[in-house]
């Protein structure tokens, strides 16, 4: 799901033919569900945004069920989303969650071909929600980090004894070392970091100091002292007028887990409240449009009625009831259509190049700022 010049994938490529294991592709990301049936594949890596799709659209199917299969569903499904590692919710929940297995998680695992062992997620942040149900539905995901400049894997979630947290992305590789530096950006050193950026010197100088440190860019912070956890990326974090900081990612992600949000950016650098451009899940919404009698006929239409605008600002509501006061967003925008990498919106591995969307989006910031300002 990466493309075959991304660092990541051309190091689990070598690995796969240095340990003789087969590499199967997708003919088309139309033709995926047929083809994990056809290969039946025991690993494959991926983005957070293809597993994200992958769970949207088994809600949505779960969602079109009636009667008892609907409720079963939704009890797994609920199960499913409280899951923790060790069985530390008990011999009851674990009782219960055998029984989800039987009866709605295999039907997940058969989708995916019935054999798969491990997912691998890198490139961006992993909700975990998604961590959780997929674990839960014996479908392990690891999650992983790194960079071009590591090679790539600084950190990963793995099958030594416990060696999986939620929310982390798993403990530091044996032969790397990790510290986290007083601004709470991320510091590696180790074999498996690069020489230098060629023939620039330069630029290598501003990455790696005088100590042999690597400068990440990311901010993060050490879970039980052992697991790494990612919380933003440094150049994202943002200052209101008022002086604080937010960190976007958190709060996307955080938006994302509602069924009626597709995509997310958080906005607000220099300004007085926090905002956010949002992309319905269009998908589960023109099924919501459909139950409840609203009519339409294209996305720009139906993202101006006011029962869904009043919807997707109750889901706004919800992830607000879990923020800090200065966190909150205020007059959510919602956009008619996805971000994609055809459009110049999003990179290979599926993460949202901020600098394009809100010159895109101006007359929208405008609208809620009542400025010039384009900045996040």
């Amino acid at each position: 799901f990466l493309p075959l010049n991304h660092v990541y994938e051309r190091m689990l490529n070598t690995l796969y033919i240095y340990l003789g294991v087969s590499i199967y592709f997708a003919e088309s990301l139309e033709t995926i569900g047929d083809n994990l049936k056809e290969v039946q594949p025991q690993i494959f890596a991926t983005v957070p945004r293809l597993l994200e799709k992958v769970y949207d659209k088994i809600v949505a199917k779960g969602d079109s069920l009636t009667g008892i299969k609907r409720k079963l569903f939704f009890w797994a499904l609920n199960l499913g989303l409280r899951y923790e590692v060790n069985g530390a919710n008990g011999w009851w929940y674990e009782t219960q969650l055998k029984l989800a297995n039987k009866l709605v998680f295999s039907k997940w695992r058969e989708a995916l071909g019935g054999k798969v062992v491990a997912v691998c997620s890198g490139g961006a942040a992993l909700q975990p929600r998604l961590a959780r149900v997929f674990n839960a539905a014996k479908i392990t995901v690891l999650e992983g980090y790194g960079l071009t400049e590591t090679s790539p894997v600084i950190s990963v979630n793995n099958f030594e004894p416990d060696s999986i947290r939620f929310g982390t992305v798993g403990p530091v590789l044996k032969n790397v070392e990790v510290k986290i530096a007083e601004d709470g950006e991320i510091l590696m050193k180790g074999p498996s970091l690069m020489l230098g950026y060629y023939k620039r010197d330069d630029a290598t100088a501003e990455v790696i100091d005088k100590d042999g440190w690597f400068h990440t860019g990311d901010i993060g912070e050490f879970v039980e002292g052992r697991f790494l956890k990612i919380t933003d990326r440094k150049k994202e974090i943002f200052k209101t007028s008022g002086g604080k900081y937010i960190a976007p990612l958190l709060i996307e992600n955080k938006l994302k887990e509602s069924p009626f949000i597709e995509q997310a950016l958080v906005i607000g650098e220099g300004q007085k409240f926090a905002s956010a451009l949002i992309v319905p899940a269009f998908a589960y919404l023109r099924e919501w449009c459909s139950r409840k009698g609203i009519p339409y006929t294209t996305n720009e239409e139906m993202i101006k009625k006011k029962e869904v605008i009043d919807r997707i600002t109750a889901e706004v509501e919800k992830t607000n009831a879990e923020l800090a006061q200065y966190e909150k967003i205020k007059m959510p925008q919602l956009l008619p259509r996805e971000w994609s990498i055809e459009k110049g919106e999003m990179t290979p591995k599926l993460s949202l190049k901020r600098k394009v969307i809100l010159e895109a989006n101006k007359h929208l910031i405008d609208k809620i700022y009542g400025s010039a300002s384009v900045t996040a």
